[in-house]
Formats: C-alpha cells, sequence, structure tokens
C-alpha cells in the first residue's frame, strides 16, 4: 500500500540558519521526495561513467576525489537525517556538531571501489526517502528552538538534495 506523501514546500529562512541557505537555494520548487528521488538515478548515472582513473583523480592537492565525494553525500545524509528523525519525534536534546572533514579522512573511501560507494549511496538516498514518505503533517510542521542549526525536517530534506547539487559540478569536472 502506497502511502501519500505530503507536499512539504520549500523552507523558509527561519528553518535553518543562514549558512544552510546555500544548498536550499540550488534546489529548483516542487516536491522534494521526488527531486531525491530522481537525484538517485541522475548521481549515480554520472558518477558510474567515470572510470576507475577518474574516480581517483583529485583537482588539486588536498581536494577530494570522485569517491570520497560520494562517500561525503552518503555519510552526510546519514547525518541529516539523523538530525531529521530526532526533530521529527521531539527530541529536545540538542545534536552535537560533526566534522565532516574528518568524516572524509577517516572514511576510507579512496581505498573503495565506486561502483560500491554509489550503492551504499543509492540505498542511504533510497531509506531517506522512504523515511520521508511515511511523516505525517505534525512531524513535517514541527519546529526546535532557533539555537538549533537546523529546525525543520523540511528544512534537512532540502538540505540534502542541495548538499548533493552543490557537490555535483566536482563530479563533472574533467580528470
Amino acid at each position: 500500500m502506497a502511502v501519500a506523501t505530503i507536499d512539504a514546500g520549500r523552507p523558509a529562512g527561519d528553518e535553518h540558519i543562514p549558512y544552510f541557505g546555500q544548498y536550499i537555494a540550488l534546489v529548483p520548487d516542487g516536491d522534494i521526495i521526488e527531486m531525491l528521488t530522481r537525484q538517485i538515478a541522475e548521481t549515480t548515472a554520472l558518477s558510474n561513467s567515470l572510470t576507475p582513473e577518474r574516480a581517483s583523480w583529485r583537482p588539486a592537492a588536498g581536494e577530494w576525489n570522485a569517491r570520497e565525494i560520494v562517500g561525503h553525500l552518503a555519510d552526510t545524509e546519514r547525518v541529516l537525517l539523523w538530525r531529521a528523525l530526532r526533530i521529527a519525534r521531539s527530541d529536545p536534546v540538542l545534536w552535537e556538531s560533526v566534522d565532516f572533514e574528518a568524516y572524509v579522512e577517516h572514511g576510507g573511501f579512496d581505498n573503495r571501489d565506486i561502483g560500491d560507494l554509489l550503492e551504499e549511496f543509492a540505498i542511504v538516498r533510497g531509506a531517506t526517502i522512504a523515511w520521508l514518505r511515511g511523516l505525517g503533517e505534525d512531524a513535517w510542521a514541527r519546529r526546535m528552538p532557533e539555537a538549533w542549526s537546523s529546525r525543520s525536517v523540511r528544512s534537512l530534506a532540502w538540505m540534502i538534495a542541495g548538499h548533493e547539487l552543490h557537490h555535483l559540478p566536482d563530479l563533472r569536472k574533467p580528470g
């Protein structure tokens, strides 16, 4: 039985700190769950076209390669979804910050096959979509205190989509 989705709409500026607006601004208007669903196929197709050499290529010293970017996308989505879960369930305890640079450094992504990383990313995204589809209007509408960097499930869903769009140009760079 299919679950009806809620049209959550674009998040307002007070649903997140200004920094996250850069990601949300990248996402076109429309149904966020449909956008997240389309992104799986688009990013997977782009990344699947990468040769092993291109997947290892770094634009400059210290910059991430395609494998690290895909691993970073999966890890970041896990963290953002965890935060959305906390908001949806009215968990009053503010989360700790995450050092995403350290996550990439210790992720071991550069030692993994790009196809394996893409499969993992698609599974993480599938779980995100399934969870968002099951939310009721009350969870989408819930807001957390102003001290929180992200204050709504809606802002986090849009940040997930926008974060991926932010990194797509890096996957398209010639190597």
